[in-house]
């Protein structure tokens, strides 16, 4: 049984309660926020028997495992290295920072600390990425050629401004997905090694609230992506091969046990259906692999999970995409 601190009484932390409400492998036993009134009534909602105000005081109960960081991700870094120096694994949700600097600093607090720690993307964690993987590595699609990403959500009204804006709250979930892309059918060091340029528009509060990026890595495989929290509820993600097409039937970053799945479509006419009977929504496989990551001593996911290195390189690629749009 994994014993759950939650740091935030957010909506996110609304679904990560959800998740573990369902699991019998993992409890919420505590909670941390600045509200007494919101915290005592997630307490009543959730069955949780103990309420903090501060990360410091989550990670300080001794019957508390791991803890969750449901805050807004310009605190990411503080309430993570709190929870990894007091011996609890984390998850922390995405972003894992806002910048280069704050995320290499917390992956080394991680290493130094032997703790079990994961960035929370957490449609990745979902059975049919695995899927995904294993059809990338097949010979029969052909070698990668171009990645089209785009998510489009009206949400900035609602995020916290320091947040820094649809690159950490949007982009970073296609940014992402080409990384396991690119990885899975190009080799792990393909990904680092690239150019890009990018466009972006600045919304009231000075966050950059549409861009889009064209990324051509080192061997000569491009991409285009595009995120925007200022409207629209849309996604798209396509995989184009030297033999077909693979584009996702249903929203990628929300998979769950009936909308999941995607079609590969050959140039020659040929058609694949692909989905996974898979009960639960992401924020439960999440769990589960967080579970299984602890039972087995892991100090990072397992793929298609976002591994601590490659939440550093894409803090490196959502950073460098900021500062081509100025």
């Amino acid at each position: 049984m994994s014993k759950w601190g939650i740091a935030g009484t957010g909506f996110i932390s609304h679904a990560m309660l959800g998740a573990i409400a369902r699991r019998e492998g993992s409890e919420a036993v505590a909670l941390s926020g600045r509200s007494a009134e919101t915290r005592v009534e997630l307490q009543a909602q959730y069955g949780i028997r103990t309420g903090v105000e501060t990360v410091a005081e989550l990670a300080a109960l001794p019957d508390v495992d791991a803890i969750y960081i449901g805050l807004p991700n310009h605190l990411h870094r503080e309430a993570s290295e709190v929870a990894l120096a007091a011996g609890k694994a984390v998850l922390c949700e995405k972003s894992l920072t806002t910048t280069y600097e704050d995320a290499k600093a917390l992956v080394d607090t991680a290493a130094s600390s032997g703790q079990f720690c994961v960035e929370g993307l957490m449609y990745l964690a979902h059975p049919i990425y695995q899927t995904l993987v294993d059809v990338l590595r097949s010979e029969d699609i052909g070698e990668l050629r171009h990645i089209t990403g785009f998510y489009a959500a009206d949400i900035w009204q609602v995020v916290n401004p320091a947040g820094k804006g649809t690159l950490y709250n949007l982009g970073c979930y296609p940014a992402f997905l080409m990384q396991m892309v690119v990885q899975a059918m190009c080799g792990e060091e393909v990904f680092s090694a690239r150019d890009l340029t990018a466009k972006g528009n600045v919304n009231e509060d000075g966050n950059i609230c549409d861009a889009a990026v064209s990324v051509r890595f080192g061997n000569g495989v491009l991409a285009s992506l595009h995120s925007t929290d200022s409207y629209g509820m849309a996604h798209e993600f396509v995989i184009a091969t030297t033999k077909g097409t693979i584009r996702f039937d249903h929203n990628p970053w929300l998979p769950d046990a009936e909308a999941n799945g995607f079609t590969w479509r050959g140039y020659d006419g040929s058609e694949r259906q692909y989905s996974e009977d898979a009960p639960g929504d992401a924020f439960d496989h999440q769990l589960e692999m967080v579970e299984a990551s602890l039972a087995t001593g892991l100090t990072q996911a397992p793929r298609p999970s976002p591994r601590i290195q490659d939440s550093l390189e894409i803090m490196r690629f959502l950073n460098d995409w900021e500062a081509a749009c100025a």
